[in-house]
């Protein structure tokens, strides 16, 4: 049988916000059709390119000398994600599904020669970013409802990382509520069991733990995932689980949850098992899309909780400089939502509401705070407390294609500076073959 894929190729422009619409998760295998391909090799991706103005400084020492970097600007040009697919249909039920991505315009480095230093070979950085393997995997399909898929596989935790392509969210970078705690996208190796019928779909995996060393007051658990080392640590393991309903019309519901241990998963584990440490990690989320009579409308909501904060913030702190942990303070629990909608204002016209081309107004608000609860001796960043407000338009002059636009204000408590953006964007999806 052959499976569904989708493509998205976004491209955004000026200031933070842009976005195009395919419903899907990533290049996402999840739907039975009959066999209309002739060939069994598939190729796609998607990705972003940003320009951004921010109507704040970029300095890092914003939040602790907030009077002296006010009234500051800033600007800047990103590739966040740019992604490539390529799959391949074996027959009798196996297939290969692959993704290579590249965030932040990839990574390189060159030899040259020094002409001021008596000719020596120096390494010169030509590009930041990383590379990285996101999805690889192979599938076995009984039917429908049994699936086994064994490989790097995307953790469905959450909204963006099940449905984590440029037209799935309405901003031009991915809702930062769920990014700014979160991996995302997040991908682990492991083994899935999947299947749906025609108003569910489940998903449960189990995949390789975080790493504890890598957790930071800023971002809770987000950099955990990402090892800095050849191999991923994976001395204790973590189950995440996903359900689906689509009983209402237009309408999908969502509710995902991960268990897992980290502090073992670390190259001197001894530091946290001297103090009987296990890092729990505990998460749980709801989300949920309408799209239908001319509206889009999502939301999501995140809790999480760190077992062993305190233990972990004081070993991560005492780390050697050398160290890759970001060695700061961690909280115990993080809460994030978000509410977004958006209405097609064309079909409101005679000429224009049975045309393809759509034009969304849309509003967003959020909320998140990586520091929400602290365990007792850890201070409390209350510039980890944020509001995400911003507002702006989705042009579809045809299907697969957006021109956008975007304001956004990002609220934080006294006495810190709010942090204000405007964005424009242009974005493509579409399957190569």
């Amino acid at each position: 049988m052959m499976k569904k894929f989708f493509f998205v190729f976004s491209f955004t422009l000026i200031c933070a916000g842009a976005t195009f619409n395919v419903s899907a998760q990533t290049i996402r295998i999840d739907t039975v059709a009959t066999p209309l391909r002739t060939s069994r090799l598939m190729l796609g991706g998607y990705g972003e390119a940003v320009m951004q103005r921010m109507f704040y400084s970029d300095n890092p020492a914003r939040y602790a000398y907030p009077e002296t970097y006010k009234g500051k600007s800033h600007g800047r040009f990103d590739l966040p994600h740019v992604v490539f697919y390529a799959g391949y249909e074996f027959g009798k039920g196996w297939r290969l599904s692959t993704e290579i991505e590249f965030e932040h315009g990839g990574a390189g480095s060159t030899y040259e020669i020094e002409k001021t230093e008596a000719g020596e070979y120096e390494t010169e950085i030509e590009k930041g970013g990383e590379i990285a393997i996101e999805q690889f995997w192979i599938e076995k399909t009984w039917s429908p409802y049994v699936n086994l898929r064994m490989g790097h596989i995307i953790v469905p935790v959450g909204i963006t990382n099940q449905y984590h392509m440029p037209t799935d969210f309405f901003s031009v970078l991915r809702p930062e509520e769920e990014s700014g705690i979160l991996p995302c996208t997040w991908h682990e190796t492991g083994i899935s069991f999947w299947g749906k019928t025609s108003k569910w779909r489940y998903e449960a995996m189990i995949v390789a733990g975080l790493d504890a060393e890598r957790f930071n007051n800023e971002s809770w658990i987000a950099g955990g995932s990402v090892s800095p080392y050849e191999f991923k640590i994976a001395n204790t393991y973590a189950v995440a689980v996903r359900i689906d309903n689509y009983s209402v019309k237009g309408l999908r519901t969502g509710l995902s949850g991960y268990y897992g241990y980290s502090a073992e998963n670390t190259l001197k584990q001894d530091r946290y098992a001297s103090r009987n440490v296990k890092g729990i990690v505990s998460i749980g989320a709801f989300d949920a899309v309408y799209d239908n009579n001319n509206v889009i409308a999502r939301t999501n909501v995140i809790y999480g909780n760190l077992g062993g904060s305190y233990d972990i913030s004081i070993i991560n702190k005492r780390l050697p400089s050398a160290s890759p942990s970001p060695r700061t303070d961690v909280a115990s629990d993080v809460l994030s939502f978000y509410l977004e909608a958006g209405y097609n204002i064309l079909s409101l016209f005679e000429k224009t509401k049975n045309k393809d081309d759509k034009l969304y107004l849309y509003a967003h608000y959020g909320f998140y705070d990586s520091m929400y609860k602290t365990a007792e001796g850890i201070a409390d960043k209350t510039w980890c407390r944020k509001k995400i407000l911003s507002a702006g338009i989705n042009y579809f002059p045809m299907s697969g294609l957006v021109i956008k636009a975007e304001y956004t204000l990002r609220q934080f408590v006294s006495p810190y500076n709010n942090e204000p953006a405007i964005s424009l964007g242009i974005g493509y999806s579409g399957l190569f073959n």
